[in-house]
């Protein structure tokens, strides 16, 4: 008697199984598109702001040409190695572009492979490469001492700044003044884990960015920032990436969400990076 039963509920669990499974399949060959955002349009460009700047055209360790804009400005305090995050381009930049002139420091900003005018598409070797390559273009074409450049990574950038330096010191090469690494998580993995605990992201990852364990072998001084109100990136991952860097460091709480944050902080947020810069120069 209990026979309809039984089959109806074993019919539920393969129908649940199998959405589970579909959702499953879907997460793993999806995974690009939820980490990349590109646009190719750019909306502005800094002289719209009173900057100067040189438009640059890089060709990374792949063979793609990257497009990044150079901004210099008169006896810099350092030179900043600016990687942004996951979405839009380097004109969306603007106000961080403001902001670091304004704090004396000559600027690199560049886009990844596939975003804005930079040629190929993005992924992490290649952001990577694309990283070197405006570290070396910075070194080799304007001769920028490298103990006086500041690798700069909000969001994605953080992790991409972060492989940089590991990249470096891998190589032997002279490692940057500092790390400035902003609303950044640990790796992928754990971004996953915390967005989705019901899917084995874990294992289903193609991408890793694991910016805890490039951090391990470290000691370049790095300041870290993220705010509790952050919407995309949760606070704790920030501040676990903070926490278990052994080397010099210091955190700086923000205030507002993921992509307006350092804008709500206002005088705050420039205030925690001019006092990083002042310790760097001592």
């Amino acid at each position: 008697m209990y026979a309809p039963s039984m089959w109806t509920t074993l019919k539920l669990i393969g129908l649940l199984a199998l959405c589970y499974g579909a959702i499953i399949v879907w997460m793993y060959f999806s995974q690009r598109g939820m980490i990349y955002l590109p646009r190719q349009a750019l909306v502005a460009t800094p002289d719209e702001i009173g900057l100067p700047f040189e438009d640059v055209r890089l060709t990374n360790r792949l063979g793609t040409e990257i497009h990044g804009w150079w901004l210099p400005v008169e006896h810099p305090r350092f030179t900043l190695l600016f990687s942004h995050g996951n979405g839009g381009n380097i004109s969306h930049r603007l106000e961080s572009l403001r902001i670091f002139h304004d704090l004396g420091l000559n600027v690199l900003i560049y886009d990844y492979s596939g975003y804005g005018q930079s040629h190929g598409e993005p992924g992490e070797t290649a952001t990577q490469a694309d990283a070197r390559a405006a570290w070396d273009w910075l070194v080799e074409n304007r001769k920028v001492s490298p103990d006086s450049i500041i690798l700069f990574g909000r969001s994605l950038g953080g992790a991409v700044a972060t492989a940089l330096t590991a990249e470096l010191a891998e190589t032997h090469a002279t490692l940057p003044a500092g790390l400035i690494l902003e609303s950044t998580f640990t790796s992928v993995p754990d971004m996953g884990a915390s967005l989705y605990p019901w899917l084995p992201v874990r294992y289903l990852a193609r991408y890793q960015y694991d910016s805890e364990t490039a951090l391990s072998a470290l000691d370049v001084p790095a300041l870290f920032l993220h705010s509790r109100d952050d919407d995309v990136v949760p606070y704790t991952l920030g501040h676990r990436l903070f926490t278990r860097y052994k080397g010099r460091k210091s955190f700086a709480e923000l205030q507002g969400d993921h992509n307006t944050g350092f804008l709500e902080t206002g005088q705050s947020y420039a205030g925690a990076l001019d006092s990083f810069l002042a310790t760097l120069a001592q």
